[in-house]
C-alpha cells in the first residue's frame, strides 16, 4: 500500500497535471473532445509495478505502455487518469488534503483545477470559453 506521501513525492518528480485543447483550427489531427484534462505519471518499466498500485490505490485510471524510440531513453509505462469524473472526485480531492511540494506543481494543480471547474460549468463548449481555458493552459508548466 502506497502512503499519501509516497505519492506527493512521487507526483512531485514525476507527475503531470496537463490539458490537451483542440480548437479546431488544426485539420491534419482529430481529437475525439475539444479539451482533455488528465492526470499521470510516467515511470520506466522496471517500475511499472508502482503504477498499477496507484491504480489500486485511487480505484480509477489505468496503466499504457509508451515506447521511446529516443537515443539513451528506455520504455516506459504511464498511468494516467483521464475520466472527468474520476479527476474531479477522486484525484483533485487527493491532492488538496495533501497537498504537492514543488511550486510548479502547485501551480499546474491550481490551474488544473480552475479548468476543470471551468469545463462543470460548461465554459468548454463555447468558442470565447475554450479561448480562455486556452490561455489558462498556456499558464502550466
Amino acid at each position: 500500500m502506497l502512503s499519501a506521501e509516497y505519492i506527493v513525492g512521487l507526483t512531485d518528480g514525476e507527475g503531470s497535471f496537463t490539458v490537451y485543447i483542440y480548437d479546431g483550427k488544426n485539420t491534419e489531427r482529430k481529437r475525439r473532445a475539444r479539451i482533455e484534462p488528465k492526470f499521470y505519471l510516467k515511470l520506466v518499466e522496471e517500475d511499472k509495478n508502482i503504477l498499477y498500485q496507484l491504480k489500486q490505490h485511487f480505484g480509477c485510471g489505468n496503466v499504457y505502455f509508451q515506447r521511446d524510440k529516443r537515443q539513451n531513453h528506455k520504455d516506459c509505462y504511464r498511468f494516467e487518469v483521464t475520466k472527468r469524473e474520476d479527476l474531479q472526485n477522486i484525484i483533485i480531492p487527493f491532492f488538496i488534503a495533501n497537498p504537492l511540494k514543488f511550486m510548479t506543481k502547485r501551480r499546474d494543480f491550481r490551474i488544473f483545477c480552475l479548468i476543470i471547474k471551468a469545463i462543470n460549468n460548461l465554459e468548454h463548449l463555447t468558442t470565447s470559453g475554450l479561448a480562455k481555458l486556452y490561455k489558462l493552459k498556456q499558464k502550466m508548466h
